[in-house]
């Protein structure tokens, strides 16, 4: 059984492809961060080593084993904690090959997992192709990542592409209600910021602080609205120093701002029900009716076009600096 939640369309894909015998050598697993992706790629390796008839069946040794990450023939690739490295080595796709030119030790095929794929070197995309191209028998490559544009192209050729799509603020309430017990308000609250990714919404429930620095985040951004341009500007130049080093948080930080104005356009909009923060209600309102629609809606587009810019490589104390320039 797939433990992922709302995801059938891309589980539908695996199991028809593994029941026909038609699996990919390699997958590239695309979505936004905390959607589901490595709970599937575990899932898929579950199924390809699964010992039962109906796979993945979650109860077998090898499937017990996977989910607990004790599974020899189950690596996961990712950038090395505690070494001041910020993307996937060379050395580390070298060792991959070294392990996947040897027969799988307990399973029936090995699966590497290589988490955040848009961090690995030019180096290191490179070398991959090579397995990409020449794939060994039983061994299965999965690539996640969250900005499929920074995956070099030939490497995203040569993967089968799976999206998964945040899901329905109705669904992760309902699940937060259900499975984990928690209160309505909360999973309503969870539900919405969560973005549809219910990995963040649990993630929150572990973690306070995840809601204490999006709150601190937005704050940070209505006190721009009053700022001079000179501290605004001053801002600008914080967060392009920040984005050198913390380059998804800085991400996370212009989606939330985007949520906020397009709550802002909803209200103008008499459609204040479907609206992401629901615990700024009132800010939201006050905001919305010193505003019209012609100015939220702009800066939204403003805010859209600096993300892109960003994942594009542009200069990010200009984006910035054109941000703070633009918001009304």
């Amino acid at each position: 059984m797939w433990k992922i939640i709302g995801q059938s369309r891309a589980t539908t894909l695996l199991e028809r492809s593994i029941k026909a015998g038609q699996l990919s050598h390699a997958y590239l697993f695309v979505g936004p961060p905390h959607v589901g992706k490595f709970t599937l790629a575990l899932g898929l390796a579950q199924a390809v080593n699964c010992q039962a008839s109906d796979v993945p069946c979650g109860e077998c040794t090898s499937c017990r084993r996977i989910a607990g990450g004790k599974h020899s023939d189950i690596y996961v690739i990712g950038v090395l904690s505690g070494e001041g490295k910020k993307e996937i080595s060379i050395d580390q796709v070298k060792e991959m090959q070294s392990a996947a030119s040897l027969p799988p030790y307990e399973g029936r095929h090995k699966v590497f997992i290589f988490d955040k794929a848009e961090l690995l070197s030019q180096e290191a995309a490179n070398r991959l192709l090579k397995t990409l191209e020449e794939p060994s028998p039983r061994v299965l490559i999965i690539l996640l990542t969250s900005r499929e544009s920074e995956v070099l192209p030939t490497v995203v050729s040569r993967c089968q592409r799976v999206e998964l799509r945040p899901l329905p603020i109705t669904l992760i309430k309902e699940t937060l209600a259900e499975r984990y017990s928690i209160d309505n308000q909360k999973a309503e609250l969870l539900a919405r910021v969560s973005g549809g990714c219910l990995g963040w919404a649990l993630l929150a429930l572990q973690e306070e602080a995840l809601l204490k620095t999006r709150d601190q985040r937005l704050a940070n951004m209505a006190r721009l609205r009053e700022a001079t341009i000179m501290q605004r500007f001053a801002y600008a130049a914080e967060l392009a120093n920040q984005f050198s080093k913390r380059r998804e948080e800085i991400k996370e930080t212009l989606d939330l701002w985007i949520r906020w104005w397009h709550d802002l356009l909803l209200i103008r909009g008499d459609n204040s029900e479907s609206i992401t923060n629901v615990d700024h209600q009132a800010a939201l309102f006050q905001q919305a009716r010193d505003l019209n629609g012609r100015q939220i809606s702009g800066f939204i587009r403003h805010l859209q076009e600096a993300s892109q810019a960003l994942e594009q490589n542009a200069n990010p104390r200009l984006v910035f600096d054109n941000l703070m320039l633009t918001m009304p």
